[in-house]
C-alpha cells in the first residue's frame, strides 16, 4: 500500500466559499472545510474574527465583506495563535489586534515554529507567503472576559476565555442580543478535530460544558457548517465531545495495557473513522491528536513544540 501524502499537501483544489448573514450586521465566511472566519458591524466599526493564513487571503475575505459594509476595521479579534488563524492580519489594518494574554504568550514562546509547521502540512492556505510580514502580535490582551460596546442598538461583543481546549488560550466571540457564537476551533461542525496542542481532558468537560451553557442559536466553529438552532448547536458540541472521549478511551486503553504509540492510533483510527473519517482534514489531524493524547497520558502537561522536522517524524511513524 502506497504511503499517505504527508498531512494536507496534496490538497490543492480550490474550496468553494460562502459568505452567509446570520443577522443584521453579522456575517460568516465558510469554505468547505477550510478555516471558517467572521464579521461583526459596530455602530460605525468593525470587529473581524479570525484573519485567514496570508494577507492575500485575508483581502479575499474582505472585498466580500465589502459588499455588505465599508466600516473601518476597529479590533481584529484572534481566537487562537494557530498560523492559519493569525497570519493575514496585516490585512486588515485593524486599529486594535486582540487575543487572550495565554495566546499571546504562545505567540511569542512558539509563534515561528508553527508557521513553518502548518505551512508544510497545509501549503494551499498560504497563498503568496511572502505576503505575511512576520508573526501576527496582539496590541490588546484579556485574560478571562473582554466586553466590546457596540453602539447605538447593536449591544454588546463578548470575548471570553471558557477554558483549556483546543489550545491553551482559546476564546469565543459571543453576541447576547442575538445568540451566536463564534467559537473558533473550541467546537467543530461536520468537520474532524485538531488536537495537536489541546488539553484533551479539559476541553472535553469544563470548557464544552461552559461553551453549552452559552445557549447560543448559531454557532460557526472553526471549520464546517454553521450550526443553526439550539439542536444543531447542542449537536456540534457534543459531536466535538464524542470525538474527545473517544479518543481518551482509545489511546488510553492502549496506554494503560503497555501498547505503543502506533497501537493506539491504530485503534483510534478504527473507532473514529466510520462517523469523522469522510470529514475534511480527518486523516491529516489524527497522528498529531494521538501523539499530543499520548504526552498527557505520560504526564507532559504543555503540548510539546510542532517543528516541520517533528511533524514528518510522528506522520512516519504513524501514518506513513
Amino acid at each position: 500500500m502506497a504511503a499517505k501524502p504527508f498531512a494536507s499537501s496534496a490538497d490543492l483544489g480550490v474550496k468553494e466559499q460562502t459568505l452567509e448573514v446570520l443577522a443584521d450586521g453579522v456575517y460568516a465566511l465558510t469554505a468547505d472545510g477550510d478555516p471558517n472566519v467572521g464579521a461583526i458591524e459596530g455602530e460605525d466599526f468593525l470587529v473581524c474574527f479570525e484573519a485567514l493564513a496570508t494577507p492575500v487571503a485575508a483581502r479575499r475575505w474582505l472585498a466580500r465583506l465589502r459588499e455588505h459594509t465599508d466600516k473601518p476595521v476597529r479590533y481584529l479579534v484572534l481566537s487562537h495563535y494557530h498560523a492559519v488563524r493569525v497570519l493575514g492580519a496585516s490585512a486588515f489594518d485593524a486599529e486594535v489586534v486582540v487575543s487572550s494574554e495565554q495566546t499571546k504568550a504562545l505567540i511569542a514562546e512558539r509563534g515561528q515554529q508553527d508557521w513553518e509547521s502548518e505551512y508544510g502540512r497545509m501549503p494551499r492556505l498560504f497563498e503568496e507567503p511572502d505576503s505575511i510580514p512576520g508573526l501576527t502580535w496582539p496590541t490588546m490582551t484579556f485574560r478571562d472576559t473582554l466586553t466590546i460596546e457596540l453602539g447605538g442598538d447593536r449591544g454588546e461583543l463578548v470575548l471570553q476565555f471558557l477554558g483549556r481546549g483546543h489550545t491553551e488560550g482559546d476564546i469565543v466571540a459571543w453576541l447576547p442580543k442575538e445568540q451566536i457564537v463564534f467559537a473558533g476551533d473550541l467546537v467543530e461542525s461536520q468537520a474532524a478535530l485538531y488536537t495537536g496542542d489541546a488539553f484533551h481532558f479539559d476541553w472535553a468537560a469544563g470548557t464544552l460544558d461552559r461553551v453549552k451553557a452559552l445557549g447560543a442559536r448559531q454557532l460557526i466553529g472553526g471549520r464546517g457548517a454553521i450550526a443553526r438552532g439550539r439542536e444543531e448547536v447542542d449537536a456540534a458540541v457534543e459531536q466535538t465531545r464524542d470525538f474527545l472521549l473517544t479518543m481518551q478511551r482509545t489511546v488510553g486503553a492502549a496506554h494503560r495495557s503497555g501498547g505503543s504509540l502506533k497501537d493506539a492510533f491504530h485503534a483510534t483510527h478504527e473507532a473514529l473513522a466510520p462517523t469523522f473519517g469522510h470529514w475534511p482534514i480527518f486523516e491529516h489531524c489524527l497522528p498529531f491528536d494521538v501523539a499530543r493524547l499520548w504526552d498527557e497520558l505520560d504526564g507532559i502537561e504543555r503540548p510539546v513544540i510542532w517543528t516541520a522536522q517533528r511533524d514528518r517524524q510522528v506522520w512516519d511513524e504513524l501514518q506513513g
